[in-house]
C-alpha cells in the first residue's frame, strides 16, 4: 500500500510512495505523532538521482524487515534536499559534526522537537567492513531511546550549543586573501592531470573563473594554464559525455576519466560560464565548441516545454551505475558497420578490455580533441543508446539553478553572438516570473503545476544574479531595476543588519532549529558570495552610494570567513576582484531611435555597461551616433563611435 509520499509532487518522495515503511512528508503531521507515541524520529534526505541514495532504498527501505523496525519504533520522515535546502543546510551541519564529513542520504536521528542525537549518511542493511549495518542501528537506537534517553538528549543539546555558537566565531580578515587563494590553489594543483587535490575531483568552475580572472587582472600565467589545463582534461576524460554531451557531477579518478555520472543541471551551467570565460580571454574555439555542446544537451533532454530547465539525471540504469553510457566494440561496430565502427573506437578509446567494469567510457585522452571528423556518427550512437536503457530524469524546476543557467546562456550569447541563447534565456526568466514568482516573493521549486515553499537568500540572490546578467546581454535597463528591486527585498528579508551577511531564510519562512549564514562556496555559490556579487556589480552600475556601503559591509563580513580557507570562497574572490580592481566601465549613449539591441556581444563581455536613456552635459552624443566612454582604472579613453575600439 502506498505511504502518505503519493500526495507528493517531488520525483524523490515519490520514489518512495510504495515503501513498506510508513513514511511522512516533513510537517506538523509526522512532529505531533512522534511526540504522542512518544517516539524518535528518522528523517532521511536525498534526492532522486543520487547513486547511494538508490542503493539505500533497495537495501533498507524496501525491506519488511528494517520497515517493520522503523515503523514499529520510529517516525519515518523523507525530505528531497532539492526542494528544502533549508533542512538540508541545518542537518547536514549536525552530520558533519557527528562523523567528520557529509554527503547523502543523509540518516539523522532526532527527537519529536527535531533536535538531532545522531547522524551518519548511508548505512548498509547488515555490518560490514567496519560499517553499523541500519539493523543493528536501528536497533541499538530504539533500546537506547528506551533504556538511556537522557544521554541522546544530553548529546542532542551539547551539538546544537555547538552549532549555535559557530556563527559568532569570527576570524581575523586577511588583506592578502586573493594573493593567499592563489598561493593554495598553485599548491593542491594536479599539474599532470588538471585538477584541484586527488581524487574525487569535483568540477567546480568557479574555482577557474576566479583564476581566470586572477591572471586578467594581474597577469599570473600559472593561473591562466591551471585553468586552460583543467578545462582541456575535463572535457577529454568521460567526465564529459562525448556521445550525447554534458558534463557528469564529479570524477571518481585523478584523471577525469570515470565520473559519477550523474549530470546536475548547476554543474553544467556553471560549466558553459567557465569556457565561454576561457574563449573570451584566448579566443580558442575548442571553448566555445565545448559551452556550445553542453548547452545542446540541456535543450534536448533538460529543458521542459516553457523554456525551464530541470534538475539533474541519473547515474544509475536498471539499478547499475553508468549502465546507460557504457559501450563495447561490438556495439560500436554494430551501428557503425566495421572500418568506420573501428576508427571511432580507436579515436575514443572503446575497447575490449574497457576502462571501467569491463566495458568503455568513451573518452579522448589519447586522441586530438579538435578533430572534429567523427561527430558524424554522434546522432545514430545517441539515438541507440537511448533506446538501449531508461535513464531517469528528475523534471522539477528549482529557481536557483534555472538562474544559474540564465547567466550562463547569456555568457554564451556575448561569446558566441547568437541570438537564440539570449532568446532562451529570457524564456527562461519568462517561466521563472510566471510560476516561481509572487510579485517580490520567490518560490524554491515548481513541478505539476505545484509551487514548493517560500524562496531563502539563495533564492534572491541567484535570481538578482541572473537579472544582472539578462542586462548585460540585452541591454534592457529594465533588467537592471529587477534587479535593483529585489535586491531590497533580499536585504529587507535575510540581512543581519547586526552582525552582517544574510540569514539563510527569513521571517516568513519556517522557523528551525539554527539560522545559519551559509558562506561556503561548494558545488555551487553560497547565496552570501552571490549576493557580494550582486551588489558589487550594482555599486558599479549605479549612483546610488548605498550600494557600494552594502557591497563593503558584505565583504568585510565575507574576508573573515574566508581567511582560514580562502579557497572554498570562490565567488567571494571574484566579488573582491570585482571591488578591488574593477574592469573597464562603459558608458554608452545612444543616438535617438537606434536600435542597440545587437550592441552587447561588441563590448568587452566582463565591462561594466551603464546605459544612458539620452545624451548629456557631461556625456554628449559624438558625430550625432551611438557614443562610447570608456574608463580603466583612473583613467578615461575620448569617447568613440566604435564598439570595437572599446
Amino acid at each position: 500500500m502506498p505511504n502518505r509520499l503519493k500526495y507528493e509532487s517531488s520525483p524523490y518522495l515519490l520514489q518512495h510512495a510504495e515503501n513498506p515503511v510508513d513514511w511522512y512528508p516533513w510537517g506538523d503531521e509526522a512532529f505531533k505523532k512522534a511526540a504522542d507515541e512518544d517516539k524518535p524520529i528518522l528523517l532521511s534526505i536525498g534526492y532522486s538521482t543520487c547513486h547511494w541514495c538508490h542503493v539505500m532504498a533497495h537495501e533498507s527501505f524496501e525491506d519488511t524487515e528494517i520497515a517493520d523496525i522503523l515503523n514499529k519504533n520510529f517516525v519515518s520522515v523523507k525530505v528531497d534536499k532539492e526542494e528544502r535546502p533549508d533542512i538540508d543546510s541545518i542537518y547536514m551541519e549536525f552530520c558533519q559534526a557527528f562523523t567528520g564529513s557529509g554527503g547523502w542520504p543523509a540518516t539523522i536521528f532526532m527527537t519529536p522537537d527535531k533536535k538531532p542525537f545522531f547522524a551518519g549518511t548511508y548505512f548498509p542493511k547488515r555490518s560490514m567492513r567496519r560499517m553499523i549495518g541500519f539493523h543493528e542501528l536501528l536497533k541499538n537506537i530504539a533500546k537506547a531511546w528506551e533504556e538511556d534517553r537522557q544521554a541522546l538528549l544530553d548529546q542532542a543539546e551539547e551539538v546544537l550549543s555547538a552549532l549555535s555558537k559557530t556563527g559568532d566565531d569570527q576570524s581575523v580578515p586577511k588583506d592578502d586573501l586573493l594573493e593567499s587563494a592563489v598561493f593554495m590553489y598553485k599548491r593542491i594543483y594536479d599539474s599532470k592531470n588538471g585538477g584541484f587535490g586527488s581524487a574525487p575531483k569535483f568540477p567546480s568552475p568557479h574555482n577557474l573563473l576566479f583564476l581566470m580572472d586572477y591572471y586578467e587582472r594581474f597577469g599570473d600565467k600559472d593561473c591562466l594554464k591551471m585553468a586552460e589545463h583543467t578545462l582541456t582534461q575535463m572535457y577529454l576524460g568521460g567526465l564529459f559525455d562525448h556521445i550525447g554531451f554534458g558534463f557528469s557531477r564529479y570524477s571518481t579518478d585523478e584523471r577525469f576519466l570515470a565520473p559519477h555520472f550523474e549530470k546536475m543541471l548547476y554543474d553544467n551551467a556553471l560549466m558553459i560560464a567557465a569556457y565561454c570565460q576561457a574563449y573570451f580571454i584566448t579566443q580558442n574555439r575548442l571553448y566555445l565548441s565545448i559551452a556550445e555542446k553542453t548547452a545542446s544537451y540541456i535543450f534536448r533532454e533538460m529543458t521542459n516545454d516553457e523554456g525551464a530547465f530541470f534538475c539533474s539525471q541519473d547515474a544509475d540504469s536498471e539499478g547499475e551505475e553508468g549502465k546507460y553510457y557504457l559501450f563495447t566494440p561490438d556495439e560500436i561496430l554494430r551501428i557503425l558497420g566495421k572500418e568506420d565502427g573501428q576508427a571511432f573506437c580507436r579515436h575514443f578509446d572503446i575497447t575490449a578490455l574497457g576502462n571501467f567494469e569491463g566495458k568503455s567510457i568513451p573518452n579522448l585522452l589519447k586522441s586530438d580533441p579538435n578533430d572534429r571528423s567523427y561527430d558524424q556518427y554522434l546522432p545514430k550512437l545517441y539515438d541507440y543508446r537511448k533506446q538501449r536503457h531508461f535513464l531517469h530524469t528528475d523534471d522539477k524546476i528549482l529557481t536557483v539553478w534555472n538562474c544559474l543557467m540564465i547567466f550562463a546562456l547569456c555568457r554564451l550569447y556575448l561569446a558566441s553572438g547568437k541570438d537564440e541563447y539570449l532568446v532562451l534565456a529570457k524564456r527562461a526568466d519568462s517561466f521563472i516570473s510566471k510560476h516561481l514568482t509572487d510579485e517580490n516573493t520567490l518560490y524554491v521549486s515548481y513541478r505539476l503545476g505545484q509551487r514548493g515553499v517560500k524562496g531563502f537568500i539563495d533564492d534572491y540572490a541567484a535570481y538578482i544574479f541572473a537579472q544582472l546578467a539578462l542586462y548585460r546581454a540585452s541591454l534592457d535597463t529594465a533588467y537592471l531595476d529587477r534587479a535593483k528591486e529585489m535586491c531590497f527585498e533580499a536585504n529587507k528579508r535575510f540581512r543581519d543588519d547586526k552582525n552582517g551577511g544574510y540569514f539563510l531564510y527569513g521571517e516568513s519562512n519556517e522557523p528551525m532549529i539554527l539560522r545559519p549564514k551559509e558562506t561556503y562556496d561548494g558545488a555551487i555559490p553560497s547565496g552570501n558570495s552571490l549576493m557580494a556579487w550582486n551588489l558589487v556589480q550594482l555599486s558599479l552600475l549605479s549612483e546610488d552610494e548605498s550600494y557600494e556601503k552594502d557591497a563593503d559591509t558584505q565583504l568585510r563580513f565575507l574576508k573573515s570567513k574566508a581567511a582560514r580557507y580562502p579557497t572554498g570562497h570562490a565567488m567571494f574572490l571574484l566579488s573582491l576582484l570585482d571591488s578591488e580592481h574593477p574592469k573597464a566601465k562603459v558608458t554608452v549613449v545612444p543616438a535617438p531611435d537606434e536600435d542597440i539591441s545587437k550592441l552587447s556581444p561588441k563590448l568587452p563581455a566582463d565591462a561594466h555597461i551603464i546605459l544612458l536613456k539620452e545624451p548629456s552635459k557631461d556625456y554628449p552624443l559624438k558625430n550625432g551616433k551611438t557614443t562610447f566612454y570608456i574608463c580603466k582604472g583612473h583613467s578615461c579613453l575620448p569617447p568613440t563611435n566604435d564598439p570595437d575600439l572599446v
